[in-house]
């Protein structure tokens, strides 16, 4: 079964994984809103954050890291009045949060992009094994960033929420080898390919 299978179950599913999972993002709005949609996600499930995004959008400006920032007491006790929204208030105050790290970042490094494919320079990581379906929850590589934004204060961005965070953005292309997606992506931003025994602390599910 092709690992990309995952799209299959919506039209929703399929379109966001046709358009937007695993291009390279250089945009910061961006890249926020699908940072915050991961650390929203955890204990759910992703066609959950997909249904759910209209609100995530109007409830957090549009994931304007700016503007969420700003956002009060009231606004996190309107946010969690707001018909359809994931009711969490840990998890709406962690993105307020997480808001005012990102900011830190975009401080130091100019943007929070220019910081993330730092870790790359600027290229796509190609692992060996990924696109045959030997794909991981974890890495060395997310273990790495997840640390690094732990200590710059972060919330909900474990090792795991940051590898698929890696995925969606581009920074890990594990689209399968038999999906279209793979080859065009390869054929339009720079890449490298990482050899299986340099890909450290590997965590699989069971």
């Amino acid at each position: 079964m092709s690992y990309c299978n995952w799209c299959s179950g919506s039209a929703l599913m399929r379109d966001y994984h046709d358009n937007e999972w695993g291009i390279p993002v250089h945009d910061d709005v961006k890249q926020f809103e699908y940072l915050m949609m991961e650390a929203m996600q955890c204990g759910l499930s992703w066609s959950l954050m997909m249904k759910k995004r209209e609100i995530f959008r109007t409830c957090f400006c549009g994931f304007d890291p700016e503007r969420v920032a700003a956002l009060s007491d009231a606004h996190v006790e309107r946010i969690l009045n707001t018909e359809g929204m994931i009711r969490s208030e840990g998890k709406v105050r962690a993105v307020i949060n997480n808001a005012k790290c990102f900011l830190r970042i975009k401080e130091e490094y100019g943007s929070f992009s220019s910081y993330l494919w730092g870790f790359t320079k600027g290229k796509t990581l190609l692992y060996e094994g990924h696109a045959e379906g030997d794909i991981p929850v974890s890495n060395g590589l997310s273990d790495a960033i997840a640390r690094d934004l732990k200590k710059r204060g972060f919330k909900y961005l474990g090792s795991i929420t940051v590898y698929s965070h890696l995925q969606a953005c581009g920074v890990i292309n594990d689209h399968s080898s038999d999906c279209p997606c793979y080859k065009r992506i390869n054929a339009a931003y720079p890449t490298i390919t990482v050899p299986k025994d340099k890909e450290l602390n590997v965590t699989h599910y069971d």
